[in-house]
């Protein structure tokens, strides 16, 4: 896990893909944390991808090195969590989002971790492509 969020956070703008009916939807994403051993993520609930994730919590997020052509592909299931340490946590890391939501217990703010994770760490290098389960 550690390795997943290492990359994500030196390569902070990655994409969300989830599904709408049967055509695929991707939209940039940029905040991640390990929050009690789980990849937490943030968004609202007045967001199309919120519904979304809700219809279908099966999802799959990309972030990519430019410098120097690795990519990871992590997916999982979106779970989402009322806890409100986590939420708290998030605003902790990410000041900024309190442009946004108006502290931890805005009822629009919502936070959700991954499970059921896969990690594929790939490369335009000969490297082998490499999945682990999180």
């Amino acid at each position: 896990m550690d390795e997943v969020l290492k990359f994500f956070t030196e390569n902070p703008t990655f994409y969300l893909a989830t599904t709408e009916g049967d055509e695929p939807k991707v939209r940039p994403f940029g905040f991640i944390m390990n929050y009690e051993g789980k990849l937490y993520f943030c968004t609202g609930n007045r967001k199309k991808v919120y519904r979304q994730l809700k219809a279908n919590p099966n999802c799959e997020m990309c972030s990519t090195a430019t410098a120097n052509g690795e990519w990871v592909r992590l997916k999982g299931k979106a779970v989402f969590d009322d806890n409100l340490a986590a939420k708290k946590k998030v605003l902790e890391i990410a000041p900024v989002l309190s442009n946004i939501y108006k502290g931890a217990e805005d009822p629009t703010f919502e936070v959700f971790y991954l499970t059921d994770c896969e990690a594929t760490f790939c490369s335009m290098s000969p490297k082998p492509y490499r999945t682990v389960k999180l």
